[in-house]
């Protein structure tokens, strides 16, 4: 005959069972659960991605270069964005069809910000989608012609992981940055003095493709070793009224800049339907643009932004403005498209 079991006995041989099924149930679910997910990730509704970064400005990349549709709206993109409900973005960059400049293209650019508007193009984010695009062909270090709505950009991923692009011109007539102010020098708007919140700063109006409003600081405190002390600014307080300032029709981004010496400086950037971000490639380069042309700075210099520094060029030869950076992986994912 069996021996008899005691009450607690019996209770944790019941327990025990129940939680021997529970886990057989737990391993199941799971299989189901993952089987699910493959089948779910295969799903039209279902969009790959890849999360990057270029000194902290940060980005959603996905290939759509199978279609010329885009596979997100631009309120889709904005939830992303979210970094509480969402991926967590400065904006959504999409590898598109080759032909939206000229039909010799490797790809082209398309991009939403966080707000849901669509700029030009960006600087940080063409040197994350061309590793982006790198990676996911498995292509060695090479040049690509990538059309943006900003004009034909050439990035050129390098051996080390960076990012050289060619950024093309400066744009420099106000008319075309837009900026509704007259040129002050020869036929730029550099120096405008334009009035925030009850103060006079000193502008620089530059076009990289998309508009950008470079300041060293106010009238009467930018000159002579003063200046601005970025570390200190209070950008939230400022950076919408210049980034909706009527002067800039288009909206603009906003550059404060602070000179360590001619071959370094300092920057934070408010930019348009974002906010304060950690860099701006365009930015960067406007800014080198406009010290150059205020006499601040020479054609090659360090741009250190809060996620790090950004090496530009602006050539005497040819015109042109050179950005060199890292473009980093974070992770990789699927998202709903709806």
């Amino acid at each position: 005959r069996a021996p008899r079991m005691s009450a607690m006995s019996a209770v944790l041989s019941l327990q025990g069972n129940a939680f021997a099924a529970s886990c057989r149930r737990g391993r199941t679910t799971r299989r189901a659960s993952r089987s699910l997910t493959v089948a779910a990730a295969s799903s039209p509704d279902k969009v790959k991605f890849a999360k990057y970064q270029g000194l902290g400005n940060d980005f959603v990349l996905v290939d759509n270069r199978h279609s010329d549709v885009i596979s997100m709206t631009a309120q889709r993109c904005a939830s992303l964005c979210d970094r509480n409900f969402g991926i967590g973005a400065d904006g959504v960059i999409f590898a598109m069809p080759p032909g939206l400049v000229q039909q010799d293209e490797d790809y082209s650019m398309r991009m939403y910000n966080s707000d849901g508007s669509e700029p030009e193009m960006c600087g940080n984010g063409i040197r994350c989608l061309a590793n982006f695009v790198a990676k996911t062909d498995g292509a060695a270090p090479k040049k690509y012609k990538v059309g943006t709505l900003a004009g034909l950009i050439q990035p050129e991923v390098l051996a080390d992981g960076q990012v050289a692009v060619d950024m093309g011109e400066p744009v420099l007539t106000p008319a075309n940055v837009p900026f509704t102010e007259p040129a002050t020098q020869g036929g730029a708007a550099v120096r405008v003095p334009v009035q925030i919140k009850g103060d006079t700063w000193l502008v620089t109006a530059v076009s990289m493709g998309n508009p950008h409003c470079v300041t060293f600081g106010k009238e009467g405190e930018c000159d002579n070793g003063g200046g601005l002390t970025v570390d200190t600014l209070d950008l939230p307080s400022i950076g919408p009224s210049f980034e909706a300032h009527p002067t800039f029709p288009a909206k603009t981004n906003t550059e404060f800049v602070e000179v360590v010496h001619r071959n370094y400086v300092k920057m934070r950037v408010w930019e348009r339907g974002a906010g304060a971000t950690l860099a701006c490639g365009t930015g960067a380069c406007a800014t080198v643009v406009a010290a150059v042309l205020e006499g601040r700075t020479d054609r090659t210099c360090t741009v250190e932004l809060p996620g790090g520094p950004l090496e530009i060029e602006w050539r005497e030869t040819d015109n042109r403005v050179v950005m060199t950076g890292p473009a980093e992986m974070v992770f990789e994912g699927t998202v709903r498209a709806k």
